[in-house]
């Protein structure tokens, strides 16, 4: 009996003098890694690069929940990351390269697209532990796509432009999905259509060739 009381006195006093590892701590890393989640830190300066996911496509319409407008088979974004702290937090990356190509057009009085160019890059991408992916545009400037149209009448510039775009990382296919971010033309011919709505999912996001998971 005394030596069983002897036991339980030593078990309490490590108890209060050893600190508790909880689940959080033993969890902790930074908000990008890559082999898993918790797993390597992506490491400051990494480039990040993602396709648009096999089988879709990124568009522009002209109403949120409409098929008129334009459809791109291929895309890709580059970014450099700039900060990866220490989760729950926010990461950060320099978007560098936004591309666009293989694009139609199913809008009246339009006979193909030339040419899509994001302007004014590059942009700040920030990325949080709950998967919301904000892109914004450097101090006084704006998020700025230029679309160049052939027509009836001949070449057309249309140009679009948004405060800020918001997408959603998900970390079941490493993807970054846009829905219906909305553009605004700025200038072009009435062939332009008013409004732009901006959907893609890129994925995977890879680190060279590591897929990317947000924590």
């Amino acid at each position: 009996m005394r030596t069983r009381s002897l036991l339980t006195l030593t078990a309490a006093v490590a108890a209060l003098i050893l600190p508790a590892v909880s689940p959080a701590s033993a969890a902790d890393g930074t908000v990008l890694t890559t082999g898993g989640l918790g797993g390597t830190a992506v490491a400051v300066g990494e480039v990040l690069t993602a396709p648009l996911a096999t089988g879709t496509t990124a568009t522009l319409y002209s109403s949120a929940t409409g098929t008129s407008g334009i459809s791109c088979a291929s895309s890709q974004f580059t970014a450099t990351v700039t900060d990866n702290p220490a989760t729950p937090g926010t990461a950060t990356e320099s978007l560098d390269a936004h591309t666009f190509g293989s694009c139609t057009a199913n809008v009246v009085g339009v006979l193909g697209v030339t040419s899509i160019t994001v302007n004014n890059l590059p942009y700040t991408t920030s990325v949080t532990s709950d998967g919301t992916v904000t892109v914004t545009p450097a101090s006084g400037s704006v998020i700025q796509t230029t679309v160049v149209l052939r027509t009836l009448l001949g070449s057309i510039n249309c140009v679009y432009q948004a405060p800020s775009l918001v997408g959603t990382a998900d970390n079941a296919d490493n993807s970054i999905n846009f829905t219906a971010q909305e553009f605004t033309r700025t200038s072009g011919s009435s062939l332009c259509f008013a409004n732009g709505y901006f959907t893609a999912k890129y994925a995977p996001v890879t680190a060279g060739d590591a897929p990317v998971f947000v924590n």
